[in-house]
């Protein structure tokens, strides 16, 4: 089927959602929303999450997607069962898979945690590790200060360097027998060389980008959604904010400056000036 997916996040850390579902998915067409304007969402309430993230599905709705992918963990533990129940389509979030990752990696059954505020009160990550192993020991911690140091675009160096190791203390004090961690947030895999400094190569980080990719695919295949065609692919993306950070990460992720990007307001569809 020849509509787009679309994918939708509290700002650019989605972005690495979309560059696997680029490499796994060719064919597929995917459109992008980035709320940048209102990032991050992990501080903010969960009715506020709720609202935003109905904004931004409400406006990718109009693009007649064919699925939606919620690769923003706070959104996906807040809204995903009402976004499932309410939308005739399929709907897909990033913590289920993430778990999954975790689960079939370890090897010394002691996972941790980290992600923002939002992610990390509703245990969502630990209901469902839980859910597949009960035994498993789990460490969390909220990060709050890495997605906003992420959408300012500073990714490495001294500066993140140092807000890593400050934020990260308390897992690196009790890491003794933890093997992985999970980067319970998709803007988190943009500091992972630095995150990956910090603790060591003995921990070994759990993106869920890529098994989200994957299942993505799978749900495409079961609801017989793929696209088979042969023309060429276009995507496009759009955020609530400024353009020129959002153009310097994606340069980042895509080794490249990406087309078809805009800035819009959500809240009336209307389309700005680039």
């Amino acid at each position: 089927m020849n509509k787009p997916i679309g994918v939708i996040d509290s700002g650019v850390g989605g972005l690495t959602v979309v560059h696997e579902l680029m490499r796994q998915l060719p064919k597929e067409k995917l459109i992008y929303l980035g709320d940048t304007q209102r990032c991050p969402y992990g501080p903010r309430s969960e009715s506020e999450v709720v609202e935003f993230t109905w904004e931004m599905v409400d406006y990718l709705l109009e693009k007649d997607v064919k699925m939606i992918i919620v690769a923003c963990n706070t959104a996906t533990a807040y809204t995903l069962q009402d976004l499932q129940r309410n939308l005739n389509i399929p709907v897909l979030g990033v913590i289920q898979p993430g778990a999954r990752a975790a689960i079939n990696f370890t090897q010394s059954n002691h996972v941790g945690i980290i992600g923002t505020e939002g992610t990390i009160k509703s245990n969502a990550y630990i209901h469902a590790l839980q859910h597949i192993k009960s035994d498993i020991k789990i460490d969390a911690l909220a990060c709050p200060l890495f997605v906003p140091m992420v959408e300012q675009g500073i990714l490495a160096g001294d500066l993140a360097k140092d807000i890593v190791q400050k934020s990260l203390q308390p897992i690196i004090r009790d890491k003794a027998n933890m093997d992985s961690l999970i980067l319970g947030c998709t803007h988190y895999p943009l500091i992972k060389d630095v995150i990956q400094t910090v603790l060591g190569p003995e921990i070994t980080l759990i993106s869920s980008s890529e098994e989200t990719a994957r299942e993505a695919s799978a749900l495409l295949e079961f609801h017989q959604l793929l696209n088979n065609g042969d023309e060429k692919t276009t995507h496009q993306f759009y955020t609530t904010g400024e353009l020129d950070i959002f153009t310097e990460i994606t340069r980042s992720i895509f080794n490249s400056s990406v087309e078809n990007l805009q800035s819009v307001t959500i809240e009336k569809a209307v389309i700005q000036k680039n």
